[in-house]
């Protein structure tokens, strides 16, 4: 496997870059600036909300790019560099039906916040670790002065088993992928972190055999669709770890780091 010629590396962050405590570590810090070195670009593609990643990267927040809302808006240096918004019709379609389903709590993300109607403690404790600017609004079908980049399901009682089965009907309009044990989110049917990858690769002129990446969960499968070298974490989702072509070690065995420090020894 040559590693030499990686020119752009991509990774998620829930279960990947980031440990079991929502931390990236000292380790990928202390690379960061070594792969900048060697003109190598360094992405983070996550369900997150893009304020929310930048909080995790200080420091160095300025120098990475960003695929958030899983590829519905891609941002670079302040500057937005892809972006692919939900119609308000199917927004309201989604959240109608989702009340109906009850104990669910959603989240409306805007290009500008997130919009939440309820604080319920419980939720507000994983909601805050995803999500830096939002707003608490009455309900969330009258919000008009933002654009919609995904609507999410937190589902505390396990979003696999007990939402996905009756909301699964949206893939024929739309993305709807398990992003993690306890969310759901729906996109744009053309925004998904693939698509925002190879944008991003098309205004870098960065082809995929050039391109590395790293996820652990369902919305990352599409990463690999366009990166020459793939790695599942260990504690990565079983269909994912069938998709990728390579594994690593888990997300808190700094398993993207080592994969890092191979590709630094391997570049001149």
């Amino acid at each position: 496997m040559d590693l030499s010629n990686i020119r752009l590396i991509v990774s998620d962050m829930d279960g990947t870059l980031l440990n079991s405590n929502h931390e990236v570590s000292p380790r990928f810090f202390s690379l960061f600036p070594k792969l900048r070195e060697r003109n190598i670009y360094f992405a983070v593609a996550s369900g997150r909300q893009y304020y929310s990643l930048r909080e995790r990267m200080d420091g160095i927040k300025d120098e990475l790019i960003y695929i958030a809302e899983n590829g519905a808006i891609v941002m670079y240096k302040g500057e937005e560099k892809h972006i692919q918004p939900m119609g308000k019709e199917k927004v309201r379609e989604i959240i109608a039906e989702v009340r109906e389903l009850g104990n669910k709590y959603l989240i409306l993300c805007g290009r500008k916040q997130a919009y939440i109607e309820s604080t319920d403690p419980e939720f507000m404790v994983p909601f805050l670790n995803h999500y830096e600017k939002y707003k608490v609004v009455e309900d969330l079908a009258t919000i008009e002065d933002d654009v919609f980049l995904k609507v999410t399901i937190c589902d505390l009682s396990g979003a696999e088993e007990n939402s996905l089965p009756y909301v699964s009907h949206f893939k024929k309009d739309l993305q709807v992928k398990l992003s993690g044990k306890i969310w759901i989110d729906f996109n744009h049917p053309e925004a998904h972190k693939g698509n925002a990858l190879k944008a991003l690769q098309d205004q870098l002129g960065i082809g995929k055999d050039q391109t590395m990446a790293f996820g652990d969960f369902l919305n990352d499968i599409e990463l690999f669709e366009h990166a020459a070298i793939g790695y599942a974490m260990d504690n990565a989702h079983p269909e994912v770890k069938e998709v990728a072509e390579f594994t690593t070690r888990s997300h808190n065995e700094h398993g993207v780091e080592v994969i890092l420090e191979e590709l630094l020894n391997s570049t001149p």
